[in-house]
């Protein structure tokens, strides 16, 4: 029989065991070892059971068991120090409370998806993981940070497959009152609440829960409550479902709502209210109107006022690099949510409209674009890479017309992942017997060293006996899940004796597991099936490997991608060579990162914005094998692995481009890769593959960390923000709002009328008349006439900008050097700017000159995306100086 209703009934713990219902909410234990031994020895068969799981353990433990547990005092002794610990992590101070720099008072973090533990299954891939990532980090350093998410009650999906290899979804439905969260509530115990407006007067009601990462409150919208309608009640049903009017209202809920439920809780803890606002990606932009709207209803702005204001305290991380990636919404249905009929009234549709509007050459006028948004309510935007950061630059500069993509404000903060999440037991276990568990722990955390020296005094014997036990580990795991899946897909236990065979803990081991759109390329290893069979079989240095990913359930072709290599791994020739393991996640991913010598990533370059899942299987001492792409493009030496060579930016179709990059990657696996691992020194021992895990752990070991990664964005982004924030008071947002408006409206008469060098170089004979020469260290003085119709020099900056030539005349690595107006305005209103150039490179070279706006507020002087230059009448303009 089916119950008409479900609920859960909590244990009552004894007083003694009450800081183990703290230490169960408070998901630091993900990440803690100490704490998940500690549950462990609460009952070991029920914590496996419960997937390591504290709050689902504790409710499945008898009362007489935890009565035991309570009168066993080492146990005690355990629990007290545990707690004592959380306790001491939590309120002392870390490295941000040692800054004395003008950090932010608290910063908010808001994201679609966050990947902290399986345990809170509300992630879907590398976004939510990255998000769960940073979390732990800024914990760790001690950042104040609140974050802000949905919780969806069937989160992403659950994987299997069918008996023909075919994905199929499950949505388990999650009960929030077994999940490691709290509901936050109001002084008078009631369920704190925020609402929208939604058209027709109808209203989209959320509760808040609580999830505590360490010192981080993570903040979830769950609007499944009686208050809403059935339609309502099914907006945070699940991770990037349902169609544009749903994400649409999944988003508003995070930004407008997610907003609100900051001041909510900052309200009823006494948290400071954040100075800073990031979105992580475009999916929470609505944060900057609501923001807007606080400003105009409350802070007595106008609209224009209020957007400089916000703009000065937001930051926006963009992870797309191909706009097919970016969410965008029907013009009109963001206008029916919008205006006096539905939420935030107060603002002009049209200026919403606005800010999504897609103004570039080839953008679509119909459409609201979110990443547009994002970065016009920002001040501040980076890329999750360097390589990223040029591709975004280059993406979005249609934005910033006028200025070449180097300039777009757009830069770089690259991925990192938090280590004591990803590192394996064995691997922190070793590095405490080298330095101690203290100063391990500081290192994976802290993220302040260049190196990790202390790895080259651990002897080679005993990283290779860590990497087998580490291999071996993973074949009982990948031997355990294959069993299961293949019981999913209705094979009888009289079918699978076969599973003891699979794998072998001598045998190269590569790991591929991530999501599963086309351009990861799941299926490039399948592009020659005899040569990977030859790669699989062979008889002296075989390969194994291990493959796992999810295709979103909208997407047939991934799905297709799936099912072909799940039927290359079924056949009985290679099946205990290559599994296919379904339903990746956390859990999974973890094992996966350990047990790996190899890690594959084969993407189409350069649409892999980061890529953060071989930089956990470094942290394990794994080798990567990767195209250059991503962070593997900016961090790739040969001590770390292989780069798979690539034929982007030639003008060959997809089909024969994969074909050329699969051969490459065989040849790799063939002769460098399979080689090196089997390649026996003096003692036995694969010296060479030894020196290469060294050398990962060393060098590349402190470049990945998520602690690097939150450094960076609190001294180059956060700090900056929060300087700009405090600076932008209610006076300075009017003054900057109507000097933008100001030089707006006078820039169509600005103009650059002459330019000439007032030390004219030696024409050369044999060159066309433009050319010129000069020596190196010399000094041109450069003399502009410039008009400026109402404005003033105080309101531009007139540059000088030099550099190397190509063959077409543009200038690359540029310098520039501002000029200074030479006395009052002529009788026609004109200004002479004058200045020196210096020759300080040799080759082809030349110079221009341009006017920006310029103002103290402003973040760079492509902000407002408003230049002029020379026109071809302007007198020398840009001639090559140098050959």
């Amino acid at each position: 029989m089916k119950a008409i209703r479900r609920f859960t009934v909590r244990p009552v713990l004894p007083e003694p065991l009450r800081p183990l219902s703290e230490l169960a909410r408070n998901l630091r234990w993900s990440w803690h070892a100490e704490t998940r031994d500690l549950f462990q020895s609460v009952d070991p068969e029920r914590w496996a059971s419960s997937g390591g799981d504290p709050v689902r353990l504790l409710g499945s433990v008898r009362p007489a068991q935890l009565a035991e547990l309570a009168g066993d005092r080492r146990f005690l002794r355990r629990l007290t120090a545990a707690a004592d610990d959380l306790r001491d992590y939590v309120d002392g101070d870390r490295w941000y409370q040692g800054r004395t720099d003008g950090l932010p008072a608290a910063v908010a973090y808001f994201s679609p998806e966050f990947g902290i533990t399986a345990a809170l299954p509300q992630y879907s891939g590398g976004l939510g993981i990255l998000a769960g990532d940073h979390l732990k980090a800024a914990s760790d350093l001690g950042v104040p940070l609140i974050g802000v998410g949905l919780l969806y009650r069937h989160g992403y999906f659950r994987q299997t497959l069918s008996r023909d290899g075919w994905q199929q979804e499950h949505y388990p439905v999650l009960d929030p009152y077994e999940l490691p969260v709290t509901q936050l509530r109001e002084h008078d115990g009631s369920p704190a609440r925020v609402s929208l407006a939604l058209p027709r007067g109808r209203a989209l009601h959320a509760r808040i829960w609580v999830a505590q990462v360490g010192r981080i409150p993570l903040l979830m919208l769950d609007s499944d409550v009686e208050e809403n309608d059935l339609g309502e009640r099914g907006v945070t049903d699940r991770l990037y479902g349902g169609g544009s009017e749903h994400r649409l209202l999944q988003e508003m809920l995070l930004g407008i709502g997610g907003v609100r439920a900051v001041r909510t809780y900052c309200r009823l803890t006494g948290h400071p209210e954040p100075e800073v606002f990031h979105t992580n990606e475009g999916h929470a932009g609505f944060l900057g109107l609501e923001r807007i709207a606080e400003l105009c209803d409350g802070g007595g702005l106008d609209f224009d006022a209020a957007l400089e204001a916000v703009r000065a305290g937001t930051v926006f991380t963009t992870h797309t690099p191909v706009p097919a990636g970016i969410d965008r919404f029907d013009r009109e249905l963001v206008a029916r949510h919008f205006g006096t009929d539905a939420e935030l009234p107060g603002i002009d549709v049209e200026r919403i409209l606005q800010l999504g509007r897609e103004t570039y050459p080839g953008g679509e006028p119909s459409l609201f674009n979110m990443a547009v948004m994002g970065l016009r309510l920002a001040q501040r935007a980076n890329g999750v890479s360097l390589l990223h950061g040029r591709v975004s630059r280059e993406m979005f500069s249609g934005l910033w017309p006028g200025f070449d993509p180097d300039e777009v404000p757009i830069t770089s903060v690259t991925n990192g992942v938090h280590a004591p999440t990803w590192v394996a037991p064995e691997v922190f276990r070793l590095g405490a017997r080298q330095i101690g568990a203290q100063r391990t722990e500081d290192a994976l955390s802290g993220g302040g060293s260049d190196r990790w020296d202390s790895v080259a005094d651990i002897p080679d014997e005993d990283i290779w006996e860590l990497r087998r036990e580490l291999r071996e580990q993973l074949v009982t795991e990948v031997r355990r899940r294959l069993w299961a899946a293949w019981r999913q897909r209705g094979a009888g236990t009289a079918e699978l004796g076969w599973i003891d065979g699979v794998l072998d803990p001598d045998v190269l081991t590569i790991g591929f597991a991530r999501r599963v759109p086309s351009y990861k390329r799941l299926t490039l290893m399948l592009r020659d099936r005899d040569r990977l069979m030859d790669l699989l079989l062979h008889p002296e240095r075989p390969i194994q490997i291990v493959v796992a990913g999810k295709a979103h359930p909208a997407d047939d072709g991934g799905k297709r991608l799936i099912q072909e290599l799940v039927r290359f791994a079924d056949d009985p020739r290679v099946r205990h060579r290559i599994v296919f393991l379904p339903d990746y996640g956390m859990a999974m991913a973890q094992k996966l990162y350990h047990g790996c010598d190899v890690w594959l990533n084969n993407p189409l370059r350069p649409l892999e914005a980061c890529g953060t899942s071989g930089m956990k299987a470094a942290l394990n001492g794994c080798l990567n094998l990767s195209v250059l792409d991503g962070w593997w493009d900016e961090w790739y030496q040969p001590d770390f692995g292989w780069a798979i060579p690539t034929a982007d930016g030639v003008g060959y179709d997809s089909e024969h481009r994969d074909d050329i990059e699969a051969a490459a990657l065989y040849d790799l696996l063939e002769q460098r890769v399979a080689p090196r691992f089997y390649e026996r020194g003096r003692a036995g021992l694969p010296d060479r593959w030894i020196e290469m895990v060294r050398r990962t752990l060393t060098l590349l070991g402190p470049k990945v960390l998520a602690g690097r990664m939150v450094r960076e964005y609190v001294d180059r982004l956060y700090t900056p923000a929060a300087h700009a924030h405090r600076a932008l008071g209610p006076d300075a947002a009017r003054e900057l709002a109507a000097w933008k408006a100001r030089v707006r409206a006078a820039w169509p008469e600005v103009t650059v009328d002459h330019l000439e060098t007032s030390s004219p170089v030696a024409e050369r004979t044999e060159a066309p008349p433009s050319t010129a020469t000069a020596e190196l260290g010399s000094t041109l003085g450069l003399r502009v006439r410039v008009g400026l119709g109402s404005l003033g020099p105080d309101d531009v900056e007139v540059q000088a900008v030099s550099g190397r030539v190509d063959e077409e005349d543009h200038i690359t690595d540029a310098t520039t050097v501002p000029l200074k107006p030479n006395g009052a305005p002529d009788a026609d209103g004109r200004w002479v700017y004058e200045g020196p150039l210096s020759l300080d490179r040799t080759g082809p070279y030349g110079y221009t000159v341009r006017i920006l706006p310029s103002h103290r507020l402003l973040a760079s002087g492509a902000e407002m995306g408003l230049v002029t230059v020379p026109s071809e009448d302007s007198g020398e303009g840009a001639g090559v100086l140098l050959r």
